[in-house]
């Protein structure tokens, strides 16, 4: 093995494993419990096994968004690439195992023998307890990504298995903190977010030193006899870091803020771990910065060069300390603790949060229930779309205001929805919750769709002509898909916008989306796509293979609001509550009873939810009669060019037909 790949690994994992003691030490992880005392094996064993597969999994998501968004498919680096996440993914399945069946141990302390008492009773705890669950599902998903990556190998099965490889996160991050305490859902989507952040840059930062062989700068590629841009690479690699970075930061804080309660908790255990952590990743950002401004620029002098891999070692070494100590946090309490509360309400019992005030006026500009999910997600909504218009005005060219504009109000809206007074008291008011749902399946898709963000995409990133695949090539892959060719067709968008109403709240969907943190992702996600898709076939100014005329979509929009306004009076004519047990269980004193507020949800379905149709209903009318002036100047632009020459031969036609006519 080559020594630089060698010493990254061991950097890697020595500086982990350090990380780890010193952490364990620090927050009294290493001191055995006074009760039901596993032993050191389990004791020191299980976080050792979480840190391996951590690792394990950066090797194996890293090495696959750096090959994508880097290399070349089907050459010798994006094999070693391919290769080096296929072998994360047999660390993290190892690790991952391990790990359920140590924390099993730690849990239940139970004897270790070959009898089958014991093994029903692991079975059980894998089958049936959601701890165990989500070890079985992340050690199977790991199992399968491992044999996906053995035989698919080009652009779309490598994009397709990383796109698995992140939603192996999701169990992992359910679990990391309990389900039946406040804050369950900051605490879960900022450790989702946290450990694909870290695994992109860590896993990107390891293949990045595997690739390192002998002069890889210069060094030929054996199958597409091409050279491999070390640069450039580096160059992508670093702005893949940036944004993980950023995600990172921004987790980690809200991660900390829902596990210390107060800055002052800095000072306990927990925190002191959380301080070096942060050290640890203020660090890294600072060498990024450093050796993006510094070094990526001269990396063909052989002098930088061997500053740069020096550095790149170092960063390992910090990003290992980082890791050591984040799987330490596992097994460190928390100063607010992870117990839920010995009595709760029935709202407790549901949502994991007391029961809210009265929703009045004044609360609808100021409750908030924060989602840092979509926070991120508006983030950098918002800093792309800018950076865009700033890299087309810096080569001389215009952006309109109007769908900036458009843009911004589209996400602020989003923002406010997923963050502001509806995510509040959405669990708690049926009303609300279907307030919610217009405004993201109809209102913020048609802000969006209007300002343009492929087409703005498509003008401001820079082509790439050396055979990877970048944010352009990207885009264009999906939108002349045959995946987006369906999905897009006027149609088909429309029957998915029409039917999914009556295909979530007339089956166990909507029960899923209460109950389950992953159901209420999905429904956001769900039906800002499935708005989005409608709106782009009827006004959208962004490339998609076929639209209807304007007289076509004006029909299909019509018979989408008929669809709408009867599902609008179903809900208002049902006899009983949708997911009564919900609903109908959470002890308010205020505001309409249950089936008030269910009649006063299907009034907003039927009557508020056709503002934003009507709206498109307008748009489409606007463009239909712009387009026929259009039409109608360049017949004008013609004939003046011309001199009218068509309509002079259509008039001698004419006298010739009536010349003809009167000789007969």
């Amino acid at each position: 093995m080559n020594p630089y790949r060698l010493a990254g690994l061991a950097i890697l994992v020595i500086s982990g494993a350090a990380g780890l003691i010193a952490a364990l030490v620090i927050g009294g992880g290493a001191v055995p419990p006074k009760l039901l005392d596993p032993g050191p094996v389990v004791m020191w064993g299980l976080p050792a096994a979480k840190l391996i597969a951590n690792l394990g999994a950066a090797a194996m998501l890293g090495s696959l968004v750096l090959a994508l968004f880097g290399l070349r498919a089907a050459s010798r680096p994006f094999e070693v690439a391919v290769d080096t996440a296929s072998v994360g993914a047999a660390v993290f399945t190892i690790g991952s195992g391990v790990t359920a069946f140590l924390t099993f141990m730690a849990a239940f302390n139970p004897k270790l023998t070959a009898d089958r008492g014991f093994g029903e009773q692991f079975g059980r705890y894998l089958l049936e307890l959601p701890l165990g669950q989500a070890w079985l599902i992340t050690t199977l998903m790991g199992a399968v990504i491992t044999l996906l990556l053995f035989g698919w190998r080009g652009w779309t099965g490598t994009m397709l298995t990383a796109v698995l490889a992140a939603a192996a996160f999701l169990p992992m991050a359910t679990q990391g903190h309990s389900g039946d305490v406040a804050g369950h859902t900051v605490a879960v989507n900022a450790i989702l977010l946290h450990t694909i952040g870290a695994a992109v840059w860590v896993g990107g930062l390891l293949l990045l030193v595997i690739l390192r062989h002998d002069g890889v700068g210069q060094a030929k590629n054996r199958k597409t006899d091409a050279r491999i841009d070390l640069p450039a690479l580096v160059g992508r690699y670093s702005s893949l870091a940036i944004a993980a970075f950023a995600v990172v930061a921004f987790s980690g804080v809200a991660r900390t803020v829902v596990a210390l309660g107060e800055w002052s908790e800095l000072l306990s255990p927990y925190g002191l771990i959380v301080i070096g952590k942060a050290i640890a990743l203020i660090g890294l950002g600072l060498f990024g910065a450093w050796y993006r401004r510094r070094l990526i620029p001269h990396l063909d002098g052989e002098r930088h060069r061997r500053s740069f891999w020096m550095l790149i070692l170092g960063e390992l070494a910090l990003m290992g300390i980082a890791s050591g100590a984040a799987a330490a946090l596992a097994r460190t309490p928390p100063p607010l603790g992870e117990q839920a509360p010995a009595v709760q309400t029935p709202a407790q019992r549901l949502t994991r949060e007391p029961l809210p005030p009265e929703l009045t006026i004044d609360r609808w500009f100021t409750s908030f229930d924060l989602d840092v999910l979509w926070i991120a997600a508006v983030a950098f909504g918002v800093f792309l779309y800018v950076a865009g218009i700033i890299r087309l005005r810096r080569r001389g060219d215009t952006w309109p205001v109007h769908r900036t504009v458009f843009w911004m109000a589209g996400l602020l809206l989003l923002l406010w929805v997923t963050n502001g007074p509806i995510n509040a008291y959405q669990d708690y008011l049926f009303s609300v919750h279907m307030a919610g749902h217009m405004l993201l399946s109809m209102a913020i898709p048609v802000l969006l769709v209007a300002g343009a963000p492929i087409t703005l995409a498509l003008r401001s990133i820079h082509k790439r002509d050396d055979g990877t695949r970048g944010g352009r090539e990207w885009i264009l892959w999906a939108v002349h898909s045959p995946y987006s060719r369906f999905i897009t067709h006027p149609f088909v968008a429309a029957g998915i916008f029409a039917l999914s109403l009556w295909a979530f709240y007339f089956t166990d969907l909507v029960r899923w989306a209460m109950y389950d943190h992953l159901g209420h992702e999905w429904m956001i996600i769900h039906f800002l796509i499935s708005g989005y898709l409608f709106a782009m076939t009827l006004i959208g100014a962004d490339p998609i293979p076929y639209r209807l005329p304007y007289a076509g979509r004006l029909i299909t929009l019509i018979a989408v609001m008929a669809t709408h306004a009867f599902f609008g009076m179903a809900i208002m004519m049902q006899s009983g509550l949708i997911v009564a047990e919900w609903f109908g269980s959470m002890g308010r004193t205020w505001g309409p009873t249950p089936m008030e507020d269910q009649y006063i949800g299907g009034g907003i379905a039927w009557s508020v939810g056709e503002i934003p149709t009507l709206i498109l209903a307008i748009t489409v009318a606007i463009q239909w009669s712009r387009s026929d002036a259009r039409l109608q100047r360049r017949r004008d632009r013609h004939a003046d060019r011309t001199g009218d020459a068509e309509l002079d031969e259509y008039n001698a036609r004419l006298a010739r037909m009536a010349e003809r006519d009167r000789v007969r």
